[in-house]
């Protein structure tokens, strides 16, 4: 079977190839995760890349501009890797979110400091939080959908979606805070752990 042009146009969801950023975005990025967002200043930022303060603010105009650049890079691949999990699971709930889920962890972990800055999303502005909000908001509908989907034909036995889906996507967000590239566990054998808990929790019907 030949390829057609919108699965070329679709990423391969299960490979997270290593983030390219710019240097200025790698050292805002190095000291978010390192001292937090009110913890880090636009001088050190600066200073890790080699430039004024001045030289800084004339790519990015504040340091909550570097923090908006980093949250939406992280949700927007995300969200655009769980769509493609998605459309890759066919009809079969079970599939979909097996892959909708080892997609998230997938990023979790392969992008575990860019993930946990999103924690950092509290000091972003209203209107900026509301754009980051909306992102997010796109998987726990996809997730959603998933449950949904699932109960309604039978092949799922939970009592409430929506608090189900809550659950799902919390224990996805919980990975940078523990996980290590360093350690024993990779990204595979997390996101295969993770799909499987995914589907006890969501009552998985088999046979």
């Amino acid at each position: 079977m030949g390829t057609t042009a919108g699965d070329a146009a679709r990423p391969d969801w299960r490979r997270v190839e290593p983030l390219e950023l710019t240097p200025i975005l790698s050292a805002a990025l190095d000291a978010f995760y390192e001292f937090g967002f009110h913890g880090t200043s636009v001088r050190e930022i600066a200073r890790r890349v080699g430039l004024t303060v001045p030289a800084l603010y004339y790519h990015y105009e504040s340091k909550e501009g570097l923090l908006v650049a980093l949250i939406e890079l992280s949700t927007c691949d995300v969200l655009t890797r769980a769509h493609a999990a998605d459309n890759a699971g066919g009809n079969d709930p079970a599939s979909r979110l097996v892959n909708v889920v080892s997609a998230i962890v997938l990023q979790m972990t392969n992008r575990a400091r860019l993930a946990a800055v999103e924690g950092e999303s509290r000091y972003l502005s209203p209107e900026n939080r509301g754009r980051y909000r909306a992102v997010r908001k796109g998987v726990e509908n996809l997730v959603l959908d998933i449950v949904q989907e699932g109960v309604r034909i039978g092949a799922f036995d939970a009592e409430d979606p929506a608090e189900t889906t809550r659950a799902i996507l919390g224990m996805c967000q919980a990975i940078p805070r523990w996980y290590h590239a360093e350690g024993e566990v990779g990204p595979q054998a997390v996101a295969a752990r993770y799909a499987a808990i995914a589907t006890r929790i969501v009552g998985a019907r088999t046979g």
